[in-house]
């Protein structure tokens, strides 16, 4: 199969070897850069930053992005246990301390809050800077409120049909109701999106997420997640970036506000107004120019 997607994805393969399978990741840039590495989420992969890389790259930082077990590249068994948030984060650990990076920034959104923030957090000394696009990394304070597709997805049996049937997490939530301007996904990059996950047991990974997701502060989730939280202390004094998706019905304004903001009142902030979950896809010409200001300073 052809991974370039029409040029859209030029980028050269990279391979881990983790103990659950193979891990791939795209390592783009001058190996002296400060590196950034950019985390995805649900159901997404490192494609998502494809107007990122090469900005970055040419302007001097190491540039890696890896996918997630499950997504992209990267092998997919169809072992629902293999999926659980504390596995993800020890295989990122161990992709990312094989790299022995100094002086990194950590780019993360989605379930790559969490995932990449348990690496950021466990081995602070090795990470100068966060950028926060749509996450979250905290024990929730209450009810975790769920759009209606994600508590559908996470409806035994349901969940199934939709997500490892109908592909409806990519069909349905990534290219309509994450979006604000789903039109701007063209046949290359639809196709992208589309190629990770062909049949059923390809998106056992896809299924996961949403199931993992806390339904309050009670619960294994809530737990790695204020482990997290606790370790965030850290970058207190560090320079901390937020973009954040002011549409996104999954991750809300209040979470930027009441949560984001608590933990990071020093936090540059961009506010973008048309944007959706998946905000590297509706507002990457504006993400893109801050972030590289915010790492010149």
């Amino acid at each position: 199969m052809d991974w370039t997607f029409g040029g859209t994805w030029p980028y050269e393969a990279k391979w881990f070897e983790s103990e659950d399978g193979r891990m791939h990741y795209v390592d783009e840039g001058p190996r002296g850069g400060k590196p950034v590495v950019m985390m995805h989420g649900n159901p997404t992969w490192g494609y998502l930053y494809r107007n990122f890389i090469p900005r970055l790259a040419e302007a001097g930082y190491r540039t890696i992005v890896p996918d997630c077990l499950g997504f992209g590249r990267s092998h997919k068994p169809d072992e629902p246990e293999l999926y659980r948030i504390p596995r993800h984060a020890a295989r990122i650990e161990a992709l990312l301390e094989s790299l022995d990076l100094q002086n990194a920034t950590a780019v993360v959104q989605d379930w790559g809050g969490p995932i990449g923030l348990a690496w950021a957090t466990r081995h602070p000394e090795r990470v100068r800077s966060l950028c926060i696009l749509n996450t979250f990394a905290h024990r929730p304070p209450g009810k975790v409120k769920l759009p209606l597709p994600l508590h559908l997805f996470r409806t035994p049996g349901i969940g199934e049909v939709m997500v490892k049937g109908m592909h409806a997490f990519v069909k349905v939530f990534l290219f309509k109701a994450g979006l604000t301007h789903p039109e701007r996904l063209g046949a290359n990059e639809r196709a992208a999106y589309l190629a990770p996950h062909p049949n059923w047991s390809s998106r056992t990974s896809l299924l996961v997420f949403p199931r993992e997701i806390p339904s309050g502060p009670q619960g294994p989730v809530s737990d790695f997640l204020a482990g997290v939280e606790e370790g965030l202390a850290a970058f207190s004094q560090k320079p901390v970036f937020i973009a954040w998706a002011m549409k996104d019905i999954a991750f809300t304004p209040d979470l930027l506000e009441g949560l984001w903001l608590k933990t990071f009142p020093h936090a540059q902030v961009l506010k973008l107004q048309d944007a959706g979950h998946y905000l590297q896809e509706d507002a990457h010409e504006q993400i893109v120019p801050a972030l590289l200001e915010f790492l010149a300073k």
